[in-house]
């Protein structure tokens, strides 16, 4: 049975003055995701109880677990049953709930032969979790977009510099079933929001190629690449590079765009430079020597991607970054959020530590 939530506010006091000194409810979905995790983490350290939406209950621990690693008490979270393919539990899941945090969203390392697969989850998903909030009287959503809903627009100029007035164009044949999945969510979010009275605040978060810690074995997309070049999986890597952003920064942001005034109705490109997918591995042999001989030797040319990914699915992932130039600007997190970003080699630095601490590779 679902613990609802107390949340103790000083009546008639505007949202923002009550910010950063009065407990709040935070919702937070797809609590068993690394982001999730460090969301989580970020929301207990400034005092406020967390509710997390699992799709299946035999991994609160595992989420308890991860909170106590951040150094953090799970005191304060308790969870609830909610799928996004499901109707059932949503209305319980937010019941009381000052801020939702939406985090949960299919993120295949290998993409599926039907796209509406991944699409179809992260889309009603999405407007799942938004009705019951606006049932419920939510004062603001967090939605967790990614940079790839920014990056793959239509006829942009040679050096166009991305920022959060940017949307990829989902309509483009050559992109992969998340990134239109991850599109199509965000834009129905922000369609929703438009024509429904009474529906909550929008604050979305889009983050870049995500590095930085793990917290146990259930990893993310991101992290797995680590374990299949620890492997030797890959002897050789595609010519690509990705902005970066390291998890910790990314809940910072996600906990800062929760409660600030300004952060209603916008977006939070959330990157600091850039990594190419060979220099990961040097990152990765240069931190942990003994995986010298596994870690790619040499890029490959783009023709010989394009071929090896008609065998191997892994790779299609990845091929909509092949001769991409992704030039962007990340001001509007520390002008309106004041977040100060991490480094790219620091946030890939702290993964791969972070894996060997937890014996993953």
């Amino acid at each position: 049975m679902m613990i609802l939530l107390e949340c103790r506010v000083v009546c008639g006091h505007r949202w923002g003055a009550i910010a950063m000194t009065a407990e709040q409810s935070i919702v937070v979905t797809g609590a068993s995701g690394l982001i999730a995790k460090h969301i989580i983490g970020a929301f207990l350290k400034r005092g406020h109880t967390v509710r997390g939406t699992l799709r299946r209950m035999d991994k609160a621990e595992d989420v308890r677990r991860a909170v106590t690693r951040l150094g953090r008490d799970p005191a304060e979270l308790s969870f609830v049953v909610a799928d996004l393919e499901e109707d059932a539990g949503w209305d319980e899941a937010v019941a009381g709930a000052n801020v939702v945090v939406h985090t949960a969203s299919p993120f295949p390392i290998a993409q599926p032969t039907d796209p509406d697969q991944v699409i179809r989850p992260a889309r009603d998903g999405t407007l799942r979790v938004l009705r019951a909030a606006a049932r419920a009287n939510v004062k603001r959503v967090v939605l967790t977009s990614s940079s790839v809903a920014i990056f793959y627009g239509s006829g942009l100029p040679i050096g166009h510099v991305y920022s959060e007035a940017d949307f990829t164009d989902e309509t483009r044949s050559d992109l992969t079933p998340y990134i239109k999945s991850k599109t199509i969510a965000e834009k129905v979010a922000w369609q929703f929001i438009k024509a429904t009275p009474g529906a909550p605040e929008l604050a979305v978060i889009n983050p870049a190629f995500v590095q930085g810690p793990a917290l146990d074995g259930d990893l993310s997309t991101s992290h797995e690449l680590y374990r299949l070049m620890a492997r030797g999986v890959y002897p050789a890597a595609p010519r690509i590079r990705f902005p970066v952003a390291d998890v910790r920064d990314v809940a910072e942001v996600h906990a800062e765009a929760a409660f600030n005034s300004k952060a209603a109705g916008r977006r939070y490109l959330v990157g600091e430079g850039q990594l190419r997918l060979y220099e990961l591995g040097r990152i990765l042999e240069r931190e942990l020597p003994d995986l010298r001989s596994k870690v790619p030797k040499f890029e490959l040319p783009d023709v010989a991607v394009r071929t090896l990914a008609l065998f191997d699915k892994r790779l299609r992932t990845i091929l909509p970054e092949l001769g991409e130039q992704k030039d962007y600007t990340n001001a509007r997190i520390r002008t309106e959020l004041g977040v100060t970003l991490r480094s790219a080699d620091e946030a890939a630095k702290a993964a791969v530590r972070s894996l060997r601490d937890l014996r993953l590779i």
